[in-house]
């Protein structure tokens, strides 16, 4: 039987799956630490956790992989052997060939572009060509298959879709885009968009479920930016579905009727082509899933 291993790359932990290569059954699953910050005989420690994830999912498997995805955060380069560009987080990770450190073949890509090619190979997306994917947290992240190919761009950058504009007068955002889908729907903003009531979105729709008219209007305009942001994202990609992940995915019940909503408004729909919106399926996990299948992929 041939195997191949996904390995996801956080700043807390690593985690990692054993798939069986012809037919995408997951054989097994674990997480390590990352360790972040520390070395293991002259190397990154994250490096030496990951050599014994590995180890500990083919022991579990009964079977030695043959080839290796990595998901990591950052902009992999060009021939997906290493994270290019990954400023002030992780360090020694920029330049690491994993396939090299690793002893094994594969190939990495970003942990966003990573969850998209997961939700296409066993997930929600799953057969589909033609996918948006958004994930929202602290901040807005994403990624793009167009016509069965992810999007990648010519420095890794596509798919950042949270930088997208949406009001030309507003303020910069960390990559200084003016009114960014980030800064209007991110968790890491909603105590500047509520005057100081809410912390985080969980406590902002707790209040909405309450009845609390105020955080109502909040989460209402919050979903108006997200519905511009979806609607404008379908003009430029045409997909067939628009999936919706990350940490504030939680909050489905809440997002999918006030979304749906102001898409009637907003998406065009030729012949009454109405885009699918859907929920991711796999999780924190996704990225696991899908640098196994970016590396199949890439045999």
């Amino acid at each position: 039987m041939s195997a191949i291993v996904g390995i996801d790359l956080g700043g807390t932990r690593i985690k990692g799956a054993i798939f069986e290569a012809d037919s995408g059954r997951l054989l097994a699953k674990d997480t390590l630490p990352t360790r972040d910050g520390e070395r293991e005989g002259g190397e990154p420690a994250f490096l030496f956790q990951a050599r014994q994830l590995v180890a500990t999912l083919e022991k579990l498997a009964g079977v030695e992989a043959t080839r290796l995805g990595v998901s990591a955060p950052g902009l992999a380069n060009r021939d997906a052997t290493a994270i290019a560009y990954m400023a002030g987080r992780l360090a020694g990770l920029e330049g690491l060939v994993w396939s090299e450190a690793l002893a094994k073949p594969g190939a990495v890509l970003n942990d966003a572009h990573a969850a998209l090619m997961g939700e296409i190979w066993q997930g929600s997306a799953k057969g589909m060509r033609d996918v948006v994917f958004l994930t929202l947290g602290t901040g807005v992240g994403g990624a793009v298959v167009s016509d069965g190919r992810l999007l990648r761009g010519h420095l890794g950058r596509a798919g950042h879709l949270g930088h997208l504009a949406l009001n030309f007068q507003g303020e910069g955002d960390i990559c200084g885009t003016p009114g960014s889908l980030e800064d209007l729907v991110g968790n890491h903003s909603v105590r500047h968009r509520s005057g100081g009531r809410f912390d985080s979105t969980r406590s902002l729709v707790d209040a909405v479920e309450a009845g609390d008219g105020f955080a109502r209007e909040i989460w209402d305009e919050s979903m108006r930016a997200l519905a511009a942001g979806v609607a404008s994202l379908i003009n430029a990609f045409d997909p067939e579905a628009v999936l919706i992940g990350g940490g504030i995915s939680e909050a489905w019940d809440a997002i999918q009727p006030s979304l749906s909503r102001w898409l009637d408004q907003f998406e065009w729909r030729p012949g009454g082509f109405q885009v699918e919106i859907r929920r991711a399926k796999l999780g924190e996990w996704a990225g696991v899933y899908g640098a196994a299948a970016f590396a199949l992929e890439r045999e």
